[in-house]
């Protein structure tokens, strides 16, 4: 008597713990009735009835995907080695069961083939200078193919590009070849500058004999204060004058005498 009671009974335990299901907050379950969609349920309690119905669970959290590795050729025929990790969410559970297979896998492979294509249409400068830019891209791109499937790209980001030890052997003479150029450039300008300032103090010394004679008397003192042993005695400017005016006179050449008519 007590076994024929209990058999029903454990069916119906059975039964029971078959068709409750308890969904978190961040879960919802996709039901369909005999194969066709019914409704998102979660979160909560959810009970199913076994055997006519079924669930699907769905994660609408972030997902953190790493993109593999892949060899791309950038358009300076340069190949490198990228990988990307991809962030992305359901935002719709109907679609991202019934519109996909696995919506995880189809991602994966169009995170990839995309960023083979988009990385592929620059050169190898704009893939190491404007990364921020290409994210933007690829996330664009891998977002407006995956709306169809229920799923937000939140955002993209390339971790890593490997070049060969050919390249970067080449990239560093190059950045060094780039260093030199700019300080010949400084270096030009400097001169230009000080030029310029030279002919400008020339035009005033030339101007005001007084500032030639300051800046005589300047030298001497910066000359007086170096230990050395040539001994200086400074001339007045004016002095110096009238030394080239008599040298002048005296190697002027004497002018011929006439001749003398009576002679």
């Amino acid at each position: 008597m007590m076994i024929s009671y209990l058999v029903p009974l454990v069916l119906v335990v059975m039964i029971l713990a078959a068709s409750i299901r308890i969904l978190p907050e961040y879960k919802r379950g996709v039901v369909f009735f005999l194969g066709r969609f019914q409704s998102v349920k979660g979160p909560g309690l959810i009970i199913i009835i076994p055997g006519i119905q079924k669930m699907q669970v769905v994660d609408l959290r972030v997902i953190t995907m790493d993109v593999p590795e892949q060899d791309v050729i950038s358009q300076d025929n340069v190949t490198v080695k990228v990988n990307a990790v991809l962030y992305f969410r359901v935002v719709d559970p109907e679609r991202a069961i019934i519109q996909v297979e696995n919506f995880t896998v189809a991602t994966s492979q169009l995170a990839q083939t995309t960023l083979r294509s988009v990385l592929g249409k620059h050169d190898l400068d704009e893939m190491l200078s404007e990364r921020d830019k290409l994210n933007d891209d690829i996330q664009e791109i891998i977002d407006a193919q995956t709306e169809a499937w229920g799923i937000k790209v939140a955002n993209v980001e390339i971790k890593h590009v490997d070049l060969d030890e050919s390249m970067i052997r080449a990239i560093a003479r190059q950045a060094e070849a780039e260093r030199e150029r700019r300080a010949k450039v400084i270096h030009a300008e400097g001169e230009l500058q000080a030029s310029r300032k030279l002919v400008e103090a020339a035009n005033v010394m030339a101007e005001n004999s007084a500032a030639l004679q300051l800046r005589y008397l300047q030298t001497m003192n910066d000359m007086s204060n170096k230990n050395a042993s040539t001994i200086v005695f400074p001339l007045p400017m004016d002095i110096m004058e009238a030394f080239k005016q008599m040298s002048g006179s005296a190697t002027a050449p004497t002018p011929p005498k006439a001749a003398d008519p009576e002679g």
